[in-house]
């Protein structure tokens, strides 16, 4: 087995390789050689130069990492055309109210503008995959909002465990909370400021972004913050 899993990745090196010393050919000898710089690593671990545009085909089990390495990237680019899954990038797009509406959509929606641009079919590769995929653009927003990007994602966090609870139930169960003692008065606070924000009886799945930062402001203002 050890055996195998060695030649796939030598297959696979190889071939990087072969597209490598291509795309070099392709621009030798043209006004573009003095240009190309090739990176060649993972994405994931790699520090990303400053770019314009990006343009991938992208595998689609880092999906959801690479959209925010790339959305927390400075300096700022201007957009992103990717392709992803169907789903995955139907959550992209995805509206208050939608059932497919969620944690990704409304963080992605903070950060940047989404649209879909065109739906790609399983037969148009060889050969054809499991799933069908979707081409997204993406445009980071310049200047990005007001908000602390960690305390908004962890009061995303709870708020969409249960996307169609209340919120007030949501905080009511959330793990994080279930874990200060029960001496701590801060339970009490929590329900407090979302009553006086007027959000107890709001539901995830209908908020949208500026919900959401009245929320965070309510709660920073009575010294509650996320992680």
């Amino acid at each position: 087995m050890p055996k195998i899993k060695a030649e796939k990745k030598s297959r696979v090196h190889n071939e990087i390789a072969k597209q490598v010393a291509e795309l070099q050919k392709r621009v030798q000898g043209t006004p573009y050689q003095a240009k190309l710089h090739i990176i060649v690593g993972d994405v994931l671990k790699t520090e990303l130069p400053f770019f314009d545009i990006c343009v991938a085909n992208i595998p689609y089990q880092i999906s959801s990492p690479l959209v925010f390495k790339l959305l927390l990237h400075r300096p700022f680019f201007r957009c992103a055309v990717l392709m992803f899954q169907k789903e995955f990038a139907q959550r992209l797009v995805a509206k208050p109210g939608d059932k497919l509406y969620c944690r990704l959509s409304i963080n992605t929606q903070l950060l940047a503008r989404v649209d879909m641009l065109m739906k790609v079919g399983k037969n148009n590769f060889r050969p054809p995959p499991k799933v069908e995929s979707s081409v997204v653009r993406i445009e980071p927003r310049n200047p990005p909002p007001p908000i602390n990007f960690v305390e908004w994602d962890g009061l995303t966090r709870i708020a969409f465990v249960r996307k169609n609870k209340t919120l007030a139930a949501a905080f009511k169960h959330s793990t994080t909370m279930a874990e200060i003692p029960e001496g701590f008065d801060i339970k009490q606070k929590v329900q407090e400021v979302l009553t006086s924000a007027e959000a107890d009886q709001m539901r995830a799945r209908t908020m949208d972004c500026d919900d959401f930062m009245k929320l965070l402001h309510a709660f920073n203002s009575e010294g509650i913050h996320f992680a």
